[in-house]
């Protein structure tokens, strides 16, 4: 890996801000390989070198990928000024520069999002062309029948839109679980209000090949596995058809 600066490193990782580097170092709260530099412009390898900021070491991450049990009432979004977003759930030092969700949810929506600075990733995961298919716990307002699974099989107008065929498995009389190659705005809701149902709750439970952790409680996060990672984009996975 190319050297950088040190302060644009802990810039990068969310830790101090160029300028606040600069007092840290002044302040002799900044080693590199055991010694303490006074300098914060100092070019290091942030995946060899060991770099301590008072007294922490860093655990460098080139990128951060991150598995969140989605509350309801918070927006996926970066940042917004009258309301709480995704992030703001985060610890500070993960709430770094570039860090968006990848395929939101809608504001009342629970359960499976991702969120990551890998922008390149986000765009296959999201891509119509990648047909990563996601699994979703739908409960509405009608007696659902196998005229609605029919339906969804077929593929479902919605104004102008045209939703591609989708799989539904009916699970109780109110409920369903539905898979989905798409992510249009609004798209189960949509489909379901198409039949004649309206959504009371949605929930996201698996993303290509990654699944919601059940451990976790909603408003919680955890970092993704690398095979996780290796997961997100995979479009083989479909388990109602």
């Amino acid at each position: 890996m190319a050297l950088e600066r040190l302060d644009k490193i802990l810039s990068g990782q969310n830790i101090a801000t160029r300028s606040e580097a600069k007092k840290l170092a002044l302040k002799c709260r900044l080693e590199v390989n055991g010694k303490i530099t006074r300098r914060s412009d100092i070019k290091v390898d942030p995946e060899k070198d060991v770099i301590v900021v008072n007294g922490v070491k860093l655990v460098y991450k080139k990128q951060l990928y991150l598995m969140m049990n989605k509350p309801s009432g918070v927006l996926s979004a970066s940042r917004d000024r009258n309301a709480a977003t995704v992030l703001d759930l985060l610890p500070k030092e993960l709430r770094r520069e570039g860090m968006f969700p990848a395929g939101r949810l809608d504001k009342d929506t629970t359960g499976l999002l991702l969120l990551t600075d890998d922008g390149e990733l986000g765009h296959r995961m999201l891509s119509p062309k990648k047909h990563v298919y996601k699994l979703y716990s739908v409960e509405c307002d009608k007696l659902l029948s196998e005229d609605d699974v029919t339906r969804f099989a077929q593929g479902i107008s919605s104004g102008e839109d045209t939703f591609l065929p989708a799989a539904m498995k009916i699970t109780g009389d109110n409920s369903a679980l539905v898979e989905i190659c798409e992510g249009k705005f609004h798209q189960i809701k949509r489909m379901f209000h198409a039949v004649g149902a309206e959504v009371t709750a949605l929930k996201r439970l698996r993303i290509g090949g990654v699944y919601l952790d059940d451990s976790l409680s909603e408003g919680q996060w955890r970092e993704l596995t690398d095979e996780e990672i290796r997961l997100i984009t995979d479009n083989s996975i479909k388990e109602l058809s």
